[in-house]
């Protein structure tokens, strides 16, 4: 019966912290939930970035998959996510791939990162984010940044441009490029 219980209570707290990371969001004034670029919505991103070099930042990287792919076509390239176990999965991914030279994974909120030395800027927001990100990235990013919003765009009254430098894709794949003006 004590095993049982010791078994059941040991499983009980390496479930909760397993979990809990991916739990947290939720309750965040705002809440940005991991969910994976598609293969369409990576080809936009990159169709974006074409041409483009210098480094990439990838606000909510997830699980790595922007950040990976964009050392592979060159850029040197830092993920920014609050979720430590997708920080070490994303860290874990890059080593196979073999880009772990080229890229950087950190846990951190996206609004404590100085965005002023990034070439490019890439995030999957939430509508709620796209205000108070536009604020800071029209304070913080040089004229020659690049900034790829992916899901939702920046709302046009403020923020980083009075409206977007070009669209591509449709529906949930579509990304909004910006210049700062």
């Amino acid at each position: 019966g004590k095993t049982l219980l010791g078994v059941t209570g040991i499983s009980f707290g390496l479930l909760c912290a397993a979990t809990t990371p991916f739990l947290l969001p939720a309750f965040r004034r705002i809440c940005l939930p991991y969910v994976p670029a598609t293969e369409v919505q990576m080809k936009n991103i990159f169709q974006a970035l074409s041409g483009r070099k210098g480094n990439l930042i990838d606000l909510g990287s997830g699980d790595g998959r922007i950040v990976i792919e964009a050392a592979r076509q060159g850029f040197v390239a830092v993920g920014v996510e609050l979720n430590p176990w997708l920080v070490a999965y994303s860290k874990f991914r890059s080593y196979l791939a073999g880009t772990s030279k080229n890229t950087k994974f950190k846990t951190s909120n996206l609004f404590k990162e100085s965005l002023s030395k990034y070439d490019n800027i890439v995030i999957f927001g939430v509508d709620s984010l796209m205000e108070p990100l536009g604020n800071k990235l029209k304070a913080e990013v040089t004229e020659d940044s690049l900034i790829i919003a992916c899901r939702f765009p920046f709302h046009n009254d403020n923020n980083v441009s009075k409206k977007y430098h070009s669209v591509i894709g449709n529906g949930i794949d579509t990304v909004w490029t910006y210049k700062k003006s």
